[in-house]
């Protein structure tokens, strides 16, 4: 028996015509399922009954396509490839051959190339990447993992929320622990500064590539290519390293694993279910944990440098945004409109670009060239507009807050409420649906 290999195509008319053959279908039926005229479908039924279903195969198959480009053309340009190019990709290797050899090969059809003669292996056959580990650094205060976890760390006695971790990489131990609703620039800045105080500054910090270390936006509109947390680190001199993968950072990972087992269940113990209280009971637990977990450094001299009177925390670590001084002494920001007081000093800054810097105790400042300006706040937005773009990690504290002004809208702006229902039939309400009430005998008998 002759197996016959068919595209779909090919089968699905063969379904068609057999069905024609049979009698269970018309041949005006057949031409709309075929999408063929009534000559060109008795045509197909000829050759089915003369040549059987190999009649439907294309003529063509087997065949070199028409468009396809001379053998001379191919040995050419894998010859180049292999002499020039052997560990170029094909779309970096395609652009060169038509920049330098006068070769124009797409990057797909050199792509076939290139793997047919084993110069390109495709990502689905390569082997995965080994994560190799890496010596520790020596000294205590040379680089610092810092990460977030969000996790449901009161288990059902508190929603899920955050915990930023500060974790030396030649030692392992707990440097900084901080419980906040979500992971954010500002929360960064104030357990940062809590770090600081305690330990002095690092040489640098090791963090993954989320936003608040690193501008993933290769067209950013405005700043200078670092991040407003990046910004602050840069004035107390300290490095920011942003890992490639988590298993690069894999201390500060095995350390949130070991906590989400451990801390969970210490807070049980405690009967810690509030961020507050969990706050305020951390230093107890790291002093605890670096000693069952923590390591001596390879060597015994601390890199950690002590503040000195130049680094101003309070200014440094702070969101600063410039903003232009319209001919009304005001600017705008953050869907506020802050008047300018008319002094002098302001009124020479129309057209001007001045700095507002926010506080992360909630305070706003506007500043020239580090003089403070005066200001009143003429309006301030209190509803949450629709459409607003939220970043994944803040996504859940961000809901909890617009939750939470939903609530306080007086009745007829809440969704769903009974006082926007619409009346229960149209005899009370003439020209409105009765959708969304309940049948009339219930809601009298609920009445009576």
């Amino acid at each position: 028996m002759a197996v016959v290999s068919m595209s779909k195509q090919e089968f699905s008319r063969l379904d068609v015509l057999l069905r024609v053959q049979s009698g269970r279908l018309r041949v005006s039926d057949a031409c709309v399922l075929i999408g063929l005229q009534r000559r060109q479908v008795f045509r197909l039924l000829r050759g089915l009954k003369q040549d059987g279903a190999t009649s439907l195969l294309s003529k063509r198959r087997g065949r070199p396509s028409n468009h396809r480009l001379p053998a001379e053309v191919r040995t050419l340009a894998l010859s180049i490839v292999r002499e020039r190019y052997a560990d170029f990709g094909p779309t970096l290797a395609a652009e060169k051959l038509a920049e330098h050899h006068g070769c124009s090969v797409s990057r797909e059809t050199l792509r076939g190339w290139m793997i047919a003669e084993g110069l390109w292996q495709d990502r689905r056959h390569r082997l995965p990447s080994p994560h190799q580990p890496r010596r520790r650094r020596d000294c205590l205060g040379e680089l610092v993992q810092i990460d977030g976890s969000e996790h449901a760390w009161f288990e059902d006695r508190a929603a899920p929320c955050t915990l930023l971790g500060f974790v030396d990489d030649a030692t392992s131990r707990l440097m900084q622990l901080r419980f906040v609703a979500s992971e954010s620039a500002f929360d960064y800045f104030r357990t940062t500064r809590a770090y600081l105080e305690a330990h002095g500054k690092p040489v640098a910090f090791y963090s993954d590539k989320h936003g608040i270390f690193r501008v993933n936006s290769k067209d950013a509109a405005g700043g200078e290519g670092v991040t407003q947390f990046g910004r602050a680190l840069l004035a107390l001199n300290i490095d920011i390293i942003c890992a490639n993968s988590p298993q690069a950072k894999g201390r500060i990972e095995r350390a949130f694993g070991t906590l989400q087992d451990r801390m969970v269940k210490e807070l049980r113990l405690a009967g810690v279910s509030s961020m507050a209280a969990a706050n305020a009971w951390l230093p107890g637990f790291i002093t605890a944990y670096n000693t069952r977990f923590g390591r001596d450094p390879a060597n015994a001299k601390d890199l950690h440098r002590p503040l000195t009177q130049a680094d101003d925390l309070d200014e440094i670590l702070a969101w600063r945004e410039e903003r232009t001084v319209t001919r009304n002494l005001t600017l705008h920001y953050d869907r506020m409109m802050l008047l300018l007081d008319p002094t002098p000093l302001a009124r020479g800054l129309v057209r001007k670009r001045v700095e507002v810097v926010n506080y992360p105790d909630g305070r706003f400042a506007v500043q020239f060239n580090g003089a403070v300006l005066g200001f009143k706040l003429f309006d301030k937005i209190q509803t949450v507009q629709p459409g607003a773009i939220v970043d994944n990690k803040r996504l859940s504290a961000v809901l909890e807050h617009i939750k939470a002004q939903q609530a306080a809208y007086p009745a007829h702006r809440q969704r769903g409420h009974v006082a926007r229902r619409r009346p229960p039939n149209n005899l009370e309400a003439p020209g409105l649906p009765s959708k969304g009430r309940a049948p009339r005998h219930r809601a009298a008998a609920a009445t009576a």
